[in-house]
C-alpha cells in the first residue's frame, strides 16, 4: 500500500471519527492500567459500569491489596474472567508498592513486567497516561487494519502493531489508535460492518468482497423471483 492511500485512510477515519478517544473512564495512570487490565475480552461499558464503584472503594494501590482477594473478586465479578483479574490486581499492587513507591512506572518495559499487562495494555497506559507515542493493537485495531489492507491478513498482533508505526506518522500514533477502534467499533463491526455506506469502501478488499457477494446474491434472487409460475395444473 502506497504512502497516498494510508494518508487517504487515516484523513477519512479522522473526518469520521475527530473526537475519538480512551472510553475507559480513569483520572490518572493507576486507574487506566487498572481499567485496561478489566478491559481484557470485556467491554469497555462493562468495565466502566464496575469501575464507577471500584475507583470510590479503592484508591491507591495499599487498598487492592488490603483487602481479601474473595472481597476484590467479588467487587469486580460481572468482568469474564474476574478470579484471574483480581490476582494480577493484587499482585501488581504489591510490586507497585515495593518497587515503584505505589506509583505506576512510565517506561514500556518496565510495564510489560508487571501481572496482568501485556503489550497491548502497556501502550496504552503510556500514549494516554504519559503522552508517549505508542499504538495499541486491541481487536478492533487488527480487524480494521486487515481488512483496509494495512496490513497482511495473517500478520501477528505485534506484525500489525510494527508495521502501523512505520505507515503511521508518530505524531499521529496514539490518535490513529482511537480513530481505528472508534471506526471498528461504531462502523466496521466484527458483524456487521457498514460497508454500503463506507467511504472507504474503494481502498477495502474486504468490503469489495462482500459487497461483490452480496451483489450475487441479489441478482440470484431476482434472477430466481423473475422464472415463470408453474401453470396450477400442471
Amino acid at each position: 500500500m502506497n504512502a497516498a492511500t494510508v494518508r487517504h485512510i487515516l484523513d477519512t477515519i479522522a473526518n469520521m471519527f475527530p473526537d475519538a478517544h480512551c472510553e475507559l473512564n480513569h483520572s490518572n495512570a493507576f486507574e487506566l492500567t487498572i481499567a485496561v487490565l478489566l478491559s481484557a475480552q470485556c467491554t469497555d461499558e462493562t468495565v466502566n459500569k464496575v469501575t464507577a464503584d471500584l475507583f470510590q472503594k479503592y484508591k491507591t494501590p495499599e487498598d487492592y491489596v488490603s483487602v481479601p482477594l474473595e472481597e476484590l473478586e467479588q467487587d469486580i465479578r460481572r468482568i469474564g474472567l474476574y478470579r484471574n483479574k483480581a490476582k494480577h490486581i493484587q499482585n501488581l499492587c504489591r510490586i507497585l508498592i515495593e518497587q515503584y513507591r505505589g506509583e505506576v512506572p512510565s517506561k514500556h518495559d518496565e510495564l510489560v513486567l508487571l501481572p496482568g499487562v501485556g503489550r497491548k495494555t502497556a501502550n496504552v497506559v503510556v500514549s494516554n497516561a504519559f503522552g508517549v507515542p505508542a499504538i495499541a493493537v486491541d481487536t478492533h485495531v487488527e480487524r480494521v487494519s486487515k481488512r483496509l489492507g494495512l496490513v497482511n491478513w495473517k500478520d501477528s498482533v505485534l506484525e500489525v502493531e510494527k508495521k502501523l508505526m512505520k505507515r503511521v506518522p508518530i505524531d499521529e500514533w496514539t490518535i490513529t489508535h482511537h480513530r481505528l477502534i472508534f471506526f471498528g467499533r461504531y462502523h466496521c463491526k466484527a458483524q456487521s460492518p457498514k460497508c454500503q455506506v463506507c467511504p472507504l469502501l474503494d481502498v477495502c478488499r474486504e468490503g469489495k468482497k462482500r459487497m461483490k457477494t452480496s451483489q450475487i446474491r441479489k441478482d440470484k434472487e431476482r434472477s430466481s423471483s423473475a422464472l415463470p409460475k408453474k401453470i396450477a395444473n400442471e
